[in-house]
């Protein structure tokens, strides 16, 4: 079994090669000159090699000690720091969250600030992407996925999302312009936006609408919903997107909803976390934030 080293005699080698002096130490430690020699004394018989002359009346390291020292200060210095870091940070816990790109863009991150107030001593670190994350290296605390997953680790708490509608969205200008967009069949004189990562497309759309004729083959195509929204917002076209991620947009008079607020309804998104740290507080703590925004919703979310 390997030999434990007291920290009392290492924190007393410290004092004492640091100020040269046993007394000096002593003060410094408050205790005495002799618990000083001892502490020295068990360290050197501890570690097998001599760290100090005694010279008369007073003490010089030897070679060793003296790299020994170097040493021993390098390392409280690193602790001194850790402790000074730690205390800056103000924080008591960080929660790394994987999100989806669009969702995280889109929604999530205008709404972090709340989620702050409310758990000052969490921070939130967002990585958007979507790549598959294994959970199980800890890295991760978090994971929101959009679509479906090929396999759930074991041991993986997977929570369903609440769905979100689908509807044709496009810029004012657009839905009341040269040409007006009051019927569906009044989208053959624009463009059709296409999300190609939605699971529900244009293809999807119309077959409640066998009657009007469109071409969907036309139209700039995106992988991420944030950009076809962004381009609706632009004028370019006209979008087949979420109403939850659409919401800023929404509210701000950038979109609108020409058709009206109602469509079909999906349940793209989950929430994944690992049940051995399901009830870590700030996971705990975010899970019923995340899904109390949800619920809460907004006007275009609400309609029925």
């Amino acid at each position: 079994m390997q030999k434990i080293i007291s920290f009392k005699a290492i924190q007393t080698f410290e004092a004492a090669a640091r100020l040269s002096s046993f007394a000096l130490a002593a003060e410094e430690l408050f205790v005495t000159p002799s618990a000083i020699s001892h502490q020295i004394k068990l360290l050197e018989e501890e570690i097998g090699v001599r760290l100090f002359h005694r010279v008369h009346r007073s003490v010089v390291l030897t070679d060793v000690g003296r790299r020994y020292a170097h040493e021993i200060a390098a390392a409280f210095a690193r602790i001194e720091a850790a402790t000074r870091n730690t205390g800056c940070t103000e924080k008591s816990d960080i929660l790394t969250v994987h999100s989806a790109p669009s969702i995280a863009a889109q929604w999530l991150m205008p709404r972090l600030a709340r989620f702050s107030a409310l758990y000052p001593d969490i921070d939130v670190s967002v990585h958007a992407s979507t790549d598959l994350v294994n959970l199980t290296d800890e890295r991760l605390d978090v994971d929101i996925r959009y679509g479906p997953i090929p396999l759930h680790p074991t041991g993986t708490l997977v929570l369903t999302l609440p769905p979100e509608t689908i509807v044709p969205l496009s810029a004012p200008q657009l839905a009341n312009g040269n040409h007006p967009i009051r019927t569906v069949a009044d989208l053959r004189h624009h463009t059709l936006i296409h999300s190609e990562i939605c699971l529900v497309r244009w293809r999807d759309w119309l077959r409640d609408y066998e009657k009007v004729k469109l071409d969907i083959t036309r139209g700039p195509r995106f992988d991420r919903s944030f950009m076809a929204i962004s381009a609706a917002v632009d004028g370019r076209g006209v979008c087949l997107e979420s109403l939850l991620l659409a919401e800023r947009e929404l509210e701000a008079g950038k979109l609108v909803a020409p058709l009206g607020l109602d469509g079909p309804k999906v349940s793209g998104y989950t929430f994944n976390v690992l049940k051995s740290r399901a009830d870590l507080p700030k996971i705990k703590n975010f899970q019923e934030w995340l899904f109390a925004e949800l619920a809460v919703g907004s006007k275009w979310r609400n309609y029925k």
